[in-house]
C-alpha cells in the first residue's frame, strides 16, 4: 500500500500542477514563460510541480486579508449598486414604452369594451 501511495501522490501532484499551469494566464506566471513551466512540470515530475506551486505563479491575497481579492456579491457594494441601476433602467424603459403591442393608447378600446359590457349586463342588445 505504501508503494502505491509513493507513486499515486506525486502523480496526482503532477496532474494538479500541470492543469493549474495550463489554466494560469501568461501574465501571472513568474520567473519563466508558461511553456517552460509546463516542460519543467512534466520532465521533473516530483520536483517540478512543487517548484511550480511555490515559485511559478503569482498568488493573490484573500478577501479576509482586507486587500483586494474576491468578495461575495451580497457583500460587494459596487455589485449591489449596479443592481439598483439595472432596476431603475428597467422601470424607466417600462414607463417610457408602456404599450409594446403597437397600440398608441388603449383607452378608446377600453371605453368600447365598457360600453359593450354595460349593454350585456343591462339586457340591451344581448346576443343569443
Amino acid at each position: 500500500m505504501l508503494r502505491a501511495l509513493m507513486i499515486i501522490l506525486p502523480l496526482a501532484l503532477t496532474i494538479y500542477a500541470f492543469i493549474d499551469c495550463l489554466n494560469t494566464p501568461e501574465d501571472e506566471t513568474k520567473h519563466l514563460p508558461k511553456v517552460v513551466w509546463v516542460i519543467v512540470i512534466l520532465l521533473f515530475w516530483v520536483v517540478g510541480p512543487v517548484v511550480w506551486l511555490f515559485a511559478g505563479k503569482t498568488r493573490r491575497t484573500t478577501a479576509r486579508g482586507g486587500r483586494g481579492g474576491w468578495v461575495a456579491p451580497d457583500d460587494n457594494p459596487e455589485f449591489l449598486k449596479s443592481l439598483g441601476e439595472e432596476r431603475a433602467q428597467e422601470r424607466k424603459q417600462r414607463d417610457e414604452a408602456p404599450f409594446d403591442d403597437g397600440e398608441a393608447d388603449p383607452r378608446p378600446r377600453e371605453d368600447d369594451l365598457k360600453k359593450r359590457e354595460g349593454r350585456d349586463e343591462g339586457g340591451e342588445e344581448k346576443d343569443a
